[in-house]
């Protein structure tokens, strides 16, 4: 396997990054994504970068062996379109594939971020030597990629792995950014962690992160897991609650598919134990007893890294 090229597209920012068939990164940089100038401009970001890319590292079209990208939101993998990414206002059916390999007659594919980010995992990460796992997200939604017999599974649209989106409760409950109620996101992601916050600031609760937050008041997940960190009960119960509904829901994928490992990443993920602990003990007290025994769950290795590193081995899918 020769040297690839892995692109992660966010609202943000885009990451272009070499790497190499060990699953090392040769070079790495961003540029802003510019969702507001339309996608037309960011893709000739993206192709400007890639050309600075071939420059830095003294490589050219015939030493590249393939370019992948990962993108948030709804992906033909086949056909290499992104159909809709929520995030980043104006791609809807955009053909990047084509548009990549028209300019640099590179093989080029391209899927959904999560799915990228399991399968940078699967070969180089916390899901190596596993036949069977589940690499989920969890941050500002709660995504998953799903690995059954060494294979990512895609389903009949490629839409499959939306973990976020399982049922905890039937009828009502809070409003999910899918336009649905009751989905485990709505329940456990950033957004939540920081309503709850709210909520006890509001009922008057003396905490941490009120006093961590300052002058301009915001409160983030990252400031309640300092809270937690450093001893505040209204903090560690708000990652207490969060850890029980994402083991809640991971029962229901772990009884229904008995993996290995689950596996787990994303901003809110690196607080680590705080949410790893509740989600570990939960899956043992409500799991099918074979599977949750069987089952671990384990943090995500390769942190900011996974997308990209994930994305430049869509070539071998």
């Amino acid at each position: 396997m020769g040297k690839r090229i892995g692109i992660d597209v966010g609202g943000t920012n885009v990451k272009i990054a070499l790497v190499d068939d060990k699953g090392k990164i040769i070079y790495s940089n961003s540029v802003p994504t510019y969702a507001k100038m339309g996608y037309e401009y960011t893709v000739n970001n993206i192709k400007q970068s890639i050309r600075d890319l071939m420059k830095e590292t003294s490589t050219d079209e015939k030493s590249i062996e393939g370019i992948g990208f990962d993108f948030p939101g709804q992906i033909d993998y086949k056909n290499g379109i992104v159909k809709l990414a929520p995030n980043i206002p104006g791609w809807v059916n955009v053909p990047i594939a084509k548009m990549i390999e028209d300019e640099f007659h590179i093989p080029t594919k391209i899927d959904n971020d999560v799915r990228c980010a399991a399968l940078g995992e699967l070969k180089f990460g916390a899901g190596q030597g596993c036949e069977n796992f589940i690499c989920i997200t969890v941050g500002t939604g709660i995504g998953s990629g799903i690995v059954i017999n060494g294979q990512l599974v895609r389903g009949a649209s490629n839409a499959a792995g939306e973990i976020g989106h399982i049922k905890l409760k039937m009828k009502d409950g809070p409003i999910c950014g899918c336009g649905d109620t009751g989905c485990l996101e709505a329940y456990a992601s950033g957004p939540s962690i920081v309503a709850m916050a709210q909520d006890y600031i509001k009922g008057g609760k003396s905490t941490k992160f009120r006093e961590l937050a300052g002058v301009d008041g915001e409160i983030t997940p990252y400031l309640v897991a300092k809270a937690a960190e450093a001893g505040d009960p209204v903090a560690k119960r708000i990652f207490e609650i969060m850890g029980e509904y994402i083991g809640i829901g991971l029962t229901s994928v772990i009884n229904l598919l008995n993996p290995e490992k689950v596996i787990i990443g994303g901003g809110v993920a690196e607080c680590g134990e705080l949410l790893l602990e509740p989600i570990r003990r939960t899956v043992k007290q409500r799991a099918m007893v074979v599977a949750g025994e069987t089952v671990q769950i384990v943090p995500a290795q390769l942190g900011n890294s996974a997308g990209v590193i994930g994305a430049s081995m869509l070539i071998e899918e």
